[in-house]
């Protein structure tokens, strides 16, 4: 079964004369790889008042009273960005937009203006959503909102318009703060929650802008947690890198819900809506999002650097499986993290870890075997790589020494390494 994930697109529009009228189309690709707050008090908005129903025993009234009052309290802290980008000189045909990342079963998508539609120039808008993250005037959307934007303009709920700056981007998170110079007068910034305590079942709700339709506000539930998306700079880096702790709703989530929010039953952010998975380019059920625990971790640091350091311990794996450890001659059970390289120089190069060291054919297909199996990390048992990529992801910073354990030849032993920051796209 062919699985389409895209990055939520921003709805793009094209502003160059074509006989009399505006080109619309699709932007691509459609992309979608608890912490104080370092340097800077938590934001302390008034929270969402708590639901109550005017007609006691009657739980769809209850539901609507509470959704009332997140769409209050939430909806005005939520804005609108649009990004416009310089004419672009073009030749006689455009360029294809870059493709999807090369995951396995899932198809490449370009989205070119039509021949007849094609100008020599090219000016466009972009269009996502954000939300106010403290009173200085930060505002954090998604990396792909905002990426090449020549001019970045922020509307607020009460049509309050305002251009921003650029503040920091991190594309391994897909995450961006810019500022803009007032707020509009007694807007809060959004209450964060700890996305660490969301239960699959909970009650989640998407404020955005889908197509452009300001302060739309959808209902779902959790769906799943856990997930994992690929980061779009892996391609630039070299290596292949995800998003941790991706968290899966069935709100409906669209083209211009980038950036926006995913909130729980009390009006706090869970969630920043990053990405779908979708046979038809829009909502299918399957909305993902960044969870709050990485915006808290992430957000910060662009505030005050520009930039966020990942920890990077420097190897690529695959999660065991029965065949794999038959072919090590390991228990058919055994769990854990096969290490198929280390990269030159890396921490894990540097602490003495082993990548796979031989080939053999499996089901057909050539697989790599003999390296290390990470079974754990810090005492943290690793079940399957991503648990491995979680744990970087949550409970560590560049510099820290962390204890793998290890299987090599069968045999446990443990390894000290000192995790660095995570090569970026040069």
């Amino acid at each position: 079964m062919k699985r389409y994930l895209f990055w939520i697109p921003t709805l793009l529009t094209t502003l160059a004369l074509l006989g009399g009228c505006g080109a619309l189309l699709i932007s691509g690709p459609m992309l979608a790889a608890g912490v104080a707050r370092a340097g800077q008090a938590t934001p302390t908005p008034a929270p969402a008042a708590p639901a109550t129903s005017s007609a006691p025993g009657n739980p769809l009234l209850a539901l609507e009273t509470m959704l009332h009052d997140i769409a209050t309290h939430v909806s005005p802290s939520v804005v609108n960005i649009q990004v416009t980008q310089k004419p672009q000189a073009t030749s006689q045909t455009l360029p294809d937009l870059p493709d999807l990342p090369n995951l396995p079963n899932m198809p490449h998508f370009h989205f070119s203006i039509p021949p007849q539609q094609e100008p020599q120039s090219l000016p466009s808008q972009a269009l996502g959503s954000g939300f106010v993250w403290d009173t200085q005037g930060h505002i954090v959307t998604n990396n792909h909102v905002v990426q090449g934007a020549d001019r970045i303009t922020v509307t607020f709920a009460d049509g309050t318009t305002e251009d921003a700056t650029l503040v920091g981007t991190d594309p391994d998170s897909d995450l961006a703060v810019v500022q803009v110079n007032h707020l509009p007068n007694d807007l809060q910034p959004i209450q964060v929650a700890d996305s660490n305590q969301v239960q699959v079942g909970d009650l989640a709700v998407a404020i955005g802008n889908p197509f452009g339709l300001e302060g739309t506000l959808t209902v779902g539930f959790i769906s799943a947690l856990g997930r994992s998306l690929p980061v779009e700079s892996s391609q630039l880096q070299g290596g292949t890198y995800t998003i941790p702790d991706i968290i899966q709703t069935d709100a409906s989530i669209n083209p211009g819900n980038s950036g926006g929010v995913l909130v729980n039953d009390a009006g706090q952010l869970i969630g920043v809506p990053t990405a779908i998975q979708s046979p038809v380019r829009a909502s299918a059920g399957i909305g993902l999002a960044v969870p709050s625990a990485m915006v808290q971790r992430v957000v910060p640091a662009l505030i005050e650097h520009g930039s966020y350091a990942h920890s990077w311990l420097g190897i690529s794996g695959t999660t065991m499986t029965p065949d794999l450890a038959k072919a090590m001659q390991l228990d058919a059970d055994q769990r854990g993290a096969l290490v198929l390289d280390v990269t030159d120089g890396g921490p894990a190069d540097q602490a003495g870890v082993h990548g796979s060291d031989r080939e053999i054919t499996m089901d057909g297909q050539p697989s790599h075997v003999g390296g290390d199996v990470l079974v754990a990390i810090d005492n943290q048992p690793i079940n399957e790589f991503d648990d491995l990529v979680t744990y970087l992801a949550r409970s560590t910073q560049v510099g820290q020494t962390v204890t793998l354990t290890v299987l090599r030849d069968g045999k446990p032993q443990t390894i000290d390494a000192t995790l660095a920051a995570r090569p970026t796209a040069r």
